[in-house]
């Protein structure tokens, strides 16, 4: 039975937007012929349809190909972060390979994308308006296919496919578990229903903990390193790397610390609802027993930063705070558009503390006292004047802030702050009090007894209520499934695909319509040109997961097979070699005199050998790079600037390559090399949305 009661939870009770009075008018405001512009210059022509439903804030764009391309589907992209325009995200980022009109334009589906009904930046606050994001994409692809049918003049159904990733992923989920408007689905990083905040403040905690270790720790997982990531830690240190690791956050992905990029994602956004969701949490952690921080010797307290002072003189931003964000679509960077930019912007005070290697992460600037008393300001740094007088705060991004100048405005010299980031050293141990009742949490395992209740002292529950849905998922999908999985994810840890697989078979009781790709040396963002020396983006196969799910849908025909892998705790491996590892990704190995590190002499010949192998069904390889000097920029436009030749390979019917290359190395010092190959399902390099990276890093000591 199917309803338009929006009940999620029962079976198979489904929600039917048709049947739900709040559609019922729908609109459309513009529609036109326009031209869609690919890299290589040439142009897709397309019908532009742009709409909404009355009484709502719903909005909505669609983009028809012509009609002797047009295969009967559209595929439709959810944002992570909703906003007033999402509608228009796409639109606006023409061109390029990653532009997502112009794929589905050229495989011949049309393009549908909405706002999700969002009048705030950032979801609602009660479930009905949480439900919306999910029940307005809905109800848009529903009244999309009458749209296709009038444009094209004929009576059909269009198959739906949608897809998304991250806070997408959710919404993604959340429509094909409550509804069954789409026919195939391609969610992506996908979290789980306890990952937020805990996956994002895990991240933090270890950018913490660790931060005089990142240079080790990534050297022993490198290529040719010792391979004992605990070797030369302290104590603490050793005990940190194991617990955040248990969890499921990939070791190799300290690269970027390492590197000296600190950054905490999402956190700005995700704390002020832990604060208003468990405000006592952060006084009890401080006083209280079980918890680190009430630990008078615990590095908690070593690491907390309280701290008075007056204001001596305020600067306004130097630099442009209003950044245009209407583009920011992609998991890594959508939670930013509700965010404000400080724009160079600093306050001068009178002393500051001179501790060199005071941790001062998350601190809030609190004004104490005058006509900015209650307010606040997020710190990015603290920089001592050269006479060592005065002190300089310069302003962070701020959440939920429209303009940071307004505030300055209203601070004066004298007034009285205080320089605090205590809930900021609380929030990144709440992981280890919001441990699931669910032990098919394994990354919590190291947080029971044998018997399995929770160690520390646990709160309320928060994972349920940040999935901005308004729901949980349940593993009831009402249509074919497809899920990308990244090894490499630092946001919502790999083991939350397995454990959403491991759901979907609890629930249907088989995993016929469902299958997920891991892929290695890959992040959490999917931004096309974001490679660099260690990691490459997924997006390729995520594009051919799209193609590959309609052609199931549509032809019957199955997709290859889930990746091969094993869980251990919070961690995720793929587990067989070559041809038999399933998926879509190949498997690459780089050796240099046939070692993973070599020792040669200063200008002495080193061959690079590549040898690839692809799975079963995944195509043939389209391009071998090369690269032999070592940047962990992000992205590095340079990267891979070597174009290899390479031999295709077939053994025992087994597609693959084999790639050599020599090089010099005058100076001597420590390097590493580096390669990156494609793949295509027709081994065609001018198939551009479909090309599916790997990469492998070898060292050489030049002695």
């Amino acid at each position: 039975m199917e309803t338009a009661s929006g009940g999620n939870k029962m079976g198979e009770v489904m929600y039917i937007p048709s049947k739900d009075p709040m559609f019922q008018k729908p609109y459309i405001d513009l529609q036109d012929d326009r031209v869609r512009k690919v890299r290589d210059g040439s142009e897709i022509p397309f019908h532009y349809v742009h709409g909404g439903f009355g009484g709502t804030n719903v909005k909505f764009s669609l983009c028809f190909p012509k009609k002797e391309q047009y295969r009967e589907c559209f595929i439709q992209y959810l944002s992570p972060f909703p906003g007033p325009d999402e509608e228009m995200a796409s639109v606006r980022q023409e061109g390029g390979v990653g532009d997502k009109i112009a794929f589905s334009l050229t495989y011949g589906a049309y393009f549908v994308e909405s706002n999700m009904g969002s009048k705030a930046r950032f979801g609602g606050k009660t479930k009905e308006e949480a439900t919306l994001v999910w029940k307005a994409s809905a109800a848009v692809a529903q009244f999309s296919r009458k749209v296709a049918a009038q444009w094209y003049q004929y009576d059909h159904r269009p198959y739906g496919f949608v897809y998304g990733g991250s806070g997408g992923g959710y919404k993604t989920l959340a429509c094909i578990e409550n509804t069954r408007v789409w026919d195939g689905a391609a969610p992506y990083v996908i979290g789980s229903s306890a990952s937020l905040p805990n996956t994002i403040t895990l991240h933090a905690q270890g950018q913490r903990a660790l931060r005089h270790c990142f240079g080790k720790i990534v050297d022993a997982l490198d290529a040719g390193g010792s391979g004992n990531m605990y070797a030369g830690l302290t104590a603490y240190e050793q005990s940190m790397l194991n617990e955040i690791t248990n969890m499921g956050f990939p070791p190799q992905t300290w690269f970027r610390e390492a590197d000296g990029t600190i950054d905490d994602g999402s956190l700005p956004v995700l704390m002020p609802l832990i604060q208003r969701e468990d405000p006592e949490y952060f006084k009890d952690f401080w006083e209280k027993e079980g918890y680190e921080g009430a630990d008078p010797d615990g590095d908690a307290q070593r690491d907390r930063f309280v701290f008075e002072s007056r204001v001596v003189s305020v600067h306004f931003p130097t630099e442009d705070n209003t950044e245009d964000k209407k583009t920011y679509n992609s998991v890594d960077n959508a939670w930013k558009k509700i965010l404000t930019d400080g724009g160079g912007s600093y306050i001068e005070i009178e002393t500051a503390p001179k501790a060199v290697e005071q941790y001062m992460g998350g601190t809030r600037i609190l004004f104490e006292s005058g006509e900015c008393r209650g307010k606040e300001l997020a710190l990015s740094r603290l920089i001592e004047s050269e006479d060592g007088e005065h002190s300089y705060l310069l302003i962070n991004y701020a959440y939920g802030m429209g303009n940071i100048t307004q505030v300055l405005e209203e601070i004066h010299p004298g007034d009285l702050i205080r320089l605090d980031n205590s809930d900021y050293v609380a929030a990144l141990f709440y992981y280890r009090h919001q441990v699931p009742e669910d032990l098919h949490f394994h990354a919590w395992d190291q947080f029971r007894d044998e018997t399995g209740r929770a160690i520390p002292p646990q709160r309320k529950f928060l994972g349920k209520e940040m999935t901005g849905t308004g729901t949980v998922q349940d593993g009831n999908i009402q249509c074919k499934v497809i899920v990308t999985q990244a090894l490499m994810d630092e946001s919502t840890c790999p083991w939350c695909g397995d454990w959403y697989r491991d759901l979907v078979r609890d629930r249907r009781g088989t995993e016929d319509d469902f299958r997920i790709y891991y892929y290695q040396r890959c992040l959490h963002g999917n931004d096309w040109n974001s490679d660099n020396n260690m990691v490459i983006e997924y997006e390729g196969g995520l594009r051919q997961t799209l193609i590959d799910l309609m052609d199931w849908v549509q032809y019957g025909k199955l997709p290859l097979p889930t990746t091969e892998y094993e869980r251990d705790g919070g961690n995720i491996f793929i587990t067989k070699r070559g041809a038999e590892r399933n998926g879509l990704q190949a498997q690459v190995v780089l050796l240099a005199n046939g070692e993973k590190c070599a020792h040669v002499k200063a200008g002495e010949e080193v061959q690079l050998t590549t040898k690839v192998e692809i799975p079963k069904g995944a195509g043939e390889v389209t391009s071998v790079y090369y690269d032999f000097q070592d940047n962990w920029k992000l992205p590095d436009p340079e990267a891979f600037p070597i174009c290899g030749s390479f031999q295709r390979t077939l053994d025992d019917g087994v597609h693959g390559a084999v790639s050599k290359i020599t090089h010099r190395y005058d100076q001597l010092g420590t390097y590493f090399a580096s390669v990156r190959i494609t793949t295509n399902r027709n081994g065609d390099a001018a198939e551009i949305y479909t090309q599916v990276k790997n990469l492998d890093r070898v060292r050489i000591v030049v002695e």
